[in-house]
């Protein structure tokens, strides 16, 4: 599997599937587009859903020749309205709206309506969220963000059954959209009932990364990490931030977390929007250090769900995540339920592919660090010592082979120009390192002592798919067998 030809840019790709490119058909052809990792949003659908769009992408990868790997995104503790009256009311600035325990809402035409004892001649629409707690946990003075931060109310009281508002955003909200209460700390658990679900199915299935929604701090991926151990299961852990007691603890769940991810979209409506960009970087510095791959999500290219070609500020967007370091770069809604899927894949390759040479050079990173895994020093400078050989003599492929995708993360965030072939003999390292920075996953058998036989099966591999020819050089990071280290050796090779 896997050939450089449809590798093409260094930063990977994560498509989210649905109604848009749930089909064989077009998993092909976003293969061939060049993603890199297929996600499942269990906001949107079910386990049994879920399992038939397994078997097309097992099929799609089969035919490609590609690893894909997949990522389970949880919905976690995400807030929504109840039943809006009407299904759609508008709030006008400055108006009043409530919000009351229980599943029924009521219109201001009803006498269930009249304000409290502070507003009692007013008569306003009162509503209800998907939350209990909410009325026992916002205080006077919190806000509260509706219809994705469109609209917006400020908390004026608070008794035990109702929670009086007025409005300072106006805005038409809409039966289940989504809540936020930015600054309010929550005591909702980020892994549910529904959640808990969803991870003891992907343990029984070839699932490769659970996506952890609303982490507030280690101890949310800690909680996720025992549960996935009570069920003899090895999958990693993608932390998505997207709060802003997380900030106050980054390093803590970076170093938790296998991967990180930015998650845009609710992370604007809990902090500054203007922060946003800010933000990023830091998020994206933190993970660079600590050796950890970091992805972009949200609203790359969202216009594409309409328009077959993105604005100059989106593809603006996606060259500055790439420069800053970004390991991977997702669509969501552009891939799920857009117009424009495959055209969206192809065009975040187009820009990624602009962007690499530039940032191969600007982002490496200057060391490696793992609590939970630590690689051995000896490997570490091995690494970093062949990649450097390799740029210098203008190597055309670096190869590592791996039994745990550890040295191969290592090479990935060292950000080297050359293109490095990572093998390794269990197909479910292979697509766990679908997620990594530049790097190509090749089945073999062979052991990093076996350095003969390697370069044989890479000059064949690169010859008969049209990538080395005479004059070609290949840099192997390979073992002698004699030290505790898994690699302490480098090896040069000049195609005759």
């Amino acid at each position: 599997m896997e050939t450089i030809s449809k590798r093409k840019s260094q930063t990977k790709i994560i498509a989210t599937l649905g109604p848009a490119s749930d089909n064989t058909e077009c998993l092909l052809r976003l293969l061939e587009a060049g993603v890199d990792v297929f996600r499942l949003n269990s906001a949107h659908s079910s386990t049994e859903a879920f399992d038939q769009t397994l078997e097309k992408i097992a099929q799609a990868s089969e035919i490609t020749g590609r690893y894909v790997a997949t990522l389970l995104d949880l919905a976690g503790p995400k807030i929504r309205l109840g039943k809006v009256p009407n299904d759609e009311i508008y709030l006008s600035k400055d108006s009043l709206v409530g919000f009351v325990r229980g599943d029924e809402a009521a219109s201001e035409g009803s006498e269930e309506c009249r304000g409290s004892k502070e507003n009692k001649e007013s008569v306003y629409n009162k509503l209800t969220v998907s939350y209990d707690k909410l009325l026992d946990e916002v205080k006077v003075g919190d806000k509260i963000m509706m219809a994705d931060g469109t609209v917006s109310v400020s908390v004026e009281t608070v008794t035990k059954d109702h929670v009086e508002c007025h409005v300072i955003q106006a805005g038409t909200i809409r039966s289940r959209q989504g809540v936020n209460l930015p600054g309010v700390k929550l005591s909702v658990s980020c892994l549910g009932p529904k959640d808990r679900a969803y991870v003891e199915w992907a343990a029984t299935r070839n699932i490769d990364y659970i996506g952890l929604s609303f982490v507030r701090s280690a101890d949310d991926v800690k909680l996720l990490r025992d549960l996935l151990a009570s069920l003899d299961s090895d999958i990693q852990i993608v932390a998505k931030i997207e709060k802003p007691e997380a900030l106050q603890e980054l390093e803590q769940i970076v170093e938790a977390a296998d991967a990180v991810m930015v998650a845009r979209g609710d992370l604007g409506l809990e902090i500054d929007i203007a922060k946003i960009a800010v933000v990023q970087k830091e998020i994206i510095s933190v993970c660079q250090r600590l050796g950890k791959p970091v992805i972009i999500a949200t609203q790359m290219l969202d216009s594409m769900q309409h328009s077959s070609l993105p604005t100059r500020a989106e593809v603006t967007d996606v060259a500055n995540a790439v420069l800053d370091g970004a390991d991977v770069c997702m669509l969501s809604g552009e891939t799920a339920i857009g117009r424009y899927p495959v055209e969206s894949v192809e065009m975040m390759q187009q820009i990624a592919l602009s962007t690499d040479a530039i940032n191969s050079t600007e982002s490496k990173a200057e060391c490696f660090v793992d609590d939970q895994h630590s690689i051995d020093p000896i490997t570490e400078l091995t690494v970093r010592s062949a990649g450097q050989l390799a740029e210098s003599l203008d190597a055309k492929i670096l190869v590592v082979v791996t039994r745990s995708g550890l040295t191969t993360l290592s090479l990935s965030k060292k950000r080297f120009s050359v293109p490095a072939v990572s093998i390794a003999g269990d197909e479910k390292i292979l697509r766990r390192m679908c997620l990594y920075w530049g790097v190509i996953p090749l089945f073999a058998t062979h052991g990093s002592e076996d350095t003969e036989a390697l370069s044989g099966m890479i000059i064949n591999w690169g010859k008969k798919h049209g990538h080395l020819s005479s004059g070609d050089r290949i840099v192997i990071i390979g073992g002698t067998g004699i030290s505790k280290s898994a690699h302490n050796q480098i090896v040069v090779y000049e195609l005759d």
